[in-house]
């Protein structure tokens, strides 16, 4: 293996290690079945929906961007699917391509009259591509031979919740693995376990607090977590801020257009080493509610997570 095809490679090693490991989200509240398959929306006839674009750390050239769909299914009073597309980009002249697709079954039981606990799978599966074609590598063996792989992913989690209290404890994926290109292991996929809680507080008339934490832990790296609060005013407007340890503060804003559709943006604000290199992250969400059962009489307040 020559120089330039090692050079290479460590270039690819370094996106994919990044690029292999969850995606993260400052507005995770909007689909919180990516940190936790046992979320559950508890709002049984209406069918929640998404599209998310992330694009992280603007300024420089083949910076991570996630785009996510979405959709919260209830099939009955004790059972929700979500489902979740994802794709995760990083790279510039060699792309690297994240695609995941996954399904999470939860089941719903009642501890007492205002108190549910789920319990949550999900299943799916991990496609990592590897472009060298706009390269000029393109003709070079490493790149010719074993530029995708596909992977099996399997998670669990559990998630307790009232009409205004959450908290859960997950693990999106279960199987870590290594993937090998042209005999060199490029990544390896590390156990990520998740803690989240968070409590709704009528604060004054039309004012609501959200206080809520999302403590990550990947198996040999440090610990990590976002502190946020959030506010929803008159149904209608969210505002929000939050701090991700070591790395950025956030600013939040949400409008609920109509009853049933939402728009979300978010700013993240990097205090890391790379500060001085990007412009920060920007984050766009999109969330609409098909009201199947003619609910919307009985879900008069919006959901606050």
């Amino acid at each position: 293996m020559n120089l330039k095809r090692i050079f290479i490679m460590c270039m690819v090693f370094c996106s994919i290690t990044y690029a292999q490991q969850d995606p993260q989200y400052s507005q995770y509240m909007y689909n919180m079945s990516t940190v936790n398959p046992a979320y559950a929306t508890g709002q049984s006839g209406l069918i929640s929906t998404g599209l998310l674009f992330r694009k992280q750390w603007t300024g420089i050239e083949g910076s991570p961007q996630t785009a996510n769909v979405f959709a919260n299914i209830p099939m009955s009073e004790n059972i929700e699917l979500s489902v979740n597309y994802v794709n995760d980009r990083i790279g510039d002249a060699i792309p690297v391509n994240n695609n995941y697709v996954n399904v999470d079954f939860a089941y719903i039981t009642r501890i007492s009259e205002q108190t549910r606990l789920s319990y949550g799978l999900k299943a799916g599966i991990n496609n990592l591509k590897i472009d060298p074609s706009g390269s000029d590598v393109a003709s070079d063996p490493a790149f010719i031979d074993n530029t995708s792989t596909t992977q099996l992913n399997i998670g669990a989690g559990l998630y307790l919740f009232t009409h205004n209290f959450y908290a859960g404890i997950s693990s999106p994926n279960l199987l870590p693995s290594d993937i090998d290109i042209d005999g060199v292991g490029v990544a390896q996929t590390k156990t990520h376990i998740y803690g989240v809680a968070g409590y709704v507080f009528d604060f004054v008339d039309e004012v609501k607090l959200k206080p809520s934490v999302v403590i990550k832990q990947v198996v040999d790296s440090p610990l990590t977590f976002d502190l946020s609060l959030n506010s929803l005013i008159y149904d209608k407007f969210e505002l929000g801020v939050s701090y991700r340890y070591t790395d950025s503060f956030i600013a939040l804003a949400g409008f609920n257009i109509t009853q049933n559709l939402k728009i979300g943006y978010s700013y993240d604000f990097s205090v890391s080493e790379l500060s001085g290199y990007n412009n920060g992250s920007h984050e766009v969400a999109l969330l609409f509610n098909f009201d199947l059962l003619n609910l919307s009489n009985k879900y008069s307040s919006p959901r606050f997570f």
